[in-house]
């Protein structure tokens, strides 16, 4: 019982310390382009790239390498193994949140701007946020 308490706390930590990192990258991206973008706005982001990878990994008109990638990138959140172990104070944490900006950079530039905007379910400022951050320009 205890094991599946620490492992319940320690996919809920990891979940909220890349929740943390992805507002922080938004906050910066969004201090470098000077948009009327709020810390408020960032925020709810987050639920809607969760949407948005879903629908991503479910349309079989994306490429099955970025359907697979995804995949993976979830049996890796889940999984008990890690590359730093979680125990270790904010390194534990921290390779997660990489794997998971490296992961989701890669399947949201294959995917291709159509794919995200087809699939994204918030504002269109939210969208203009999540294409700079992967780097895309808007279709």
């Amino acid at each position: 019982m205890l094991h599946v308490l620490q492992v319940a706390l320690g996919v809920v930590a990891g979940l909220v310390l890349v929740w943390l990192v992805l507002v922080c990258a938004l906050w910066i991206e969004q201090r470098k382009h000077r948009g009327s973008t709020s810390l408020k706005e960032l925020l709810r982001l987050v639920p809607d790239v969760a949407r948005l990878l879903r629908r991503l990994a479910s349309d079989p008109a994306v490429p099955v390498g970025v359907r697979i990638w995804l995949g993976v990138l979830l049996v890796y959140l889940i999984s008990p193994i890690d590359l730093i172990p979680d125990f270790i104070p904010v390194l534990g944490y921290a390779d997660d949140a990489l794997v998971v900006v490296i992961a989701l950079r890669f399947a949201t530039r294959r995917a291709g701007s159509s794919a995200i905007e087809r699939h994204w379910p918030g504002t269109a400022v939210g969208l203009a946020a999540v294409l700079r951050l992967a780097g895309l320009p808007r279709s």
